[in-house]
C-alpha cells in the first residue's frame, strides 16, 4: 500500500509557487495565530477552499486555540505583515503555504513542536519541500503514501436506486463504527488509534457522531456502509473514512450509498464533495469514478517516527 517518498533536494517544477513570489528574500518565522484572528485566516485560506477546508473546517469549528485541534496554529506574513501561510502544527500537521519560504518557516516550527508531529499531508510539492527543510532536525519518516485527490462538483443520483436504511449514525452505532474506522487508520498509518490512544480516539469518533457528520447503513446489526464528514465548510465537504463491507463489494451498493450521501451533502449548497484515496487503492478509485468524482491532483501524507 506504501511507496518510498523521496529525500533528495530536488528543485520544484514550475508552477505551484510562482504566482505567489514574495516581495523580497528575508528569513523570518511563523508566529503562532491568536484568538482574534480567524477572520483574517479564514479570508485567506477561502481562496483556495477545496485545498484549505480542512484548516478552514477546525478553525470553524473549535477557533483557533482550541485542544480539539491538536496542534497550534502558526501564520508567515510577508513584508507588509499580509498572510503568506497558515499552518497547523501538531497530531497533524497540515498548511497553505504561498511561497518556499513560508514552508520553511513552517518546517523549522514544526520541529520545534513539544508534542511531536505524527502526520503531514498536503499536495505533493509543498509536502516536498516542507520534507526538504524539516527532515534535518525534525523525526524521522516512517511511511510515506501517494494519494490521489478526488472532486465531484454534480451529484449523481438515480432515485430508484435510492438505498433505503442510509443514515445519520447514533451512539449506539460506536460499537459497530469505532473498530472499523480504527482498522482504517491502521491500514494507511500502521498504528492502530484503538492501542495509540483509545479514549482520544472514542471522543473524536463520539464528537463526529453528535455532530452528525458520520453516516451509516447498518441491516441486522452489520456495518454494510459508512462515511465521514471530516470537515465541512459552505464550499467544500471532505469525506474519509469511507467503507463498504467486504460481502457487499462489487454488487453496487456502495456506489449507490455514496451517490446518495454525496447528493444529500451538494444539495446543502456546498459547491463539491472531495476525498483521497491511497494510489494503489484501485478498488476505491472504480467507486468514486462510478459515482461521478474526477482527478484533481496528487497529495502526499507521511507518517513520522513518535518521539
Amino acid at each position: 500500500m506504501f511507496q518510498s517518498f523521496s529525500q533528495t533536494n530536488t528543485p520544484h517544477a514550475p508552477g505551484f509557487f510562482d504566482a505567489f513570489a514574495p516581495l523580497r528574500v528575508q528569513v523570518w518565522r511563523a508566529e503562532p495565530l491568536r484568538r482574534g484572528a480567524e477572520a483574517e485566516a479564514e479570508a485567506f485560506l477561502s481562496e483556495r477552499p477545496v485545498h484549505t477546508v480542512n484548516l478552514l473546517s477546525l478553525i470553524r469549528d473549535n477557533g483557533l486555540e482550541s485542544p480539539l485541534n491538536r496542534g497550534i496554529f502558526y501564520a508567515f506574513r510577508d513584508e507588509r505583515g499580509l498572510l503568506e501561510g497558515v499552518a497547523l502544527i501538531g497530531h497533524a500537521t497540515l498548511f497553505e503555504a504561498r511561497t518556499p519560504r513560508a514552508l520553511r518557516a513552517f518546517a523549522r516550527a514544526a520541529q520545534g513542536y513539544d508534542g511531536g508531529v505524527h502526520m503531514v499531508m498536503g499536495e505533493s510539492e509543498p509536502v516536498a519541500e516542507f520534507w526538504h527543510h524539516y527532515r534535518a532536525a525534525g523525526q524521522p519518516m516512517r511511511i510515506a503514501c501517494r494519494e490521489l485527490l478526488f472532486e465531484l462538483r454534480r451529484p449523481v443520483v438515480n432515485t430508484r436506486e435510492s438505498v433505503a436504511g442510509l443514515r445519520l449514525a447514533t451512539r449506539e452505532d460506536l460499537p459497530l463504527i469505532m473498530p472499523v474506522q480504527a482498522r482504517m487508520a491502521e491500514d494507511e498509518s500502521g498504528i492502530s488509534p484503538l492501542v495509540s490512544d483509545p479514549e482520544g480516539f472514542r471522543r473524536r469518533c463520539e464528537r463526529r457522531v453528535e455532530r452528525g457528520r458520520t453516516w451509516v447503513l447498518v441491516e441486522n446489526g452489520r456495518l454494510i456502509f459508512k462515511a465521514e464528514v471530516m470537515a465541512e465548510t459552505e464550499d467544500v465537504v471532505y469525506l474519509e473514512g469511507v467503507h463498504v463491507a467486504a460481502d457487499e463489494r462489487g454488487r453496487g451498493r456502495g456506489r449507490r450509498c455514496l451517490s446518495q450521501l454525496t447528493g444529500e451533502l451538494l444539495g446543502r449548497g456546498a459547491g463539491s464533495v472531495c476525498v483521497l484515496v491511497n494510489e494503489q487503492n484501485e478498488s476505491a478509485q472504480r467507486l468514486y469514478r462510478k459515482a461521478g468524482f474526477h482527478f484533481l491532483c496528487n497529495y502526499e501524507t507521511l507518517f513520522l517516527q513518535q518521539p
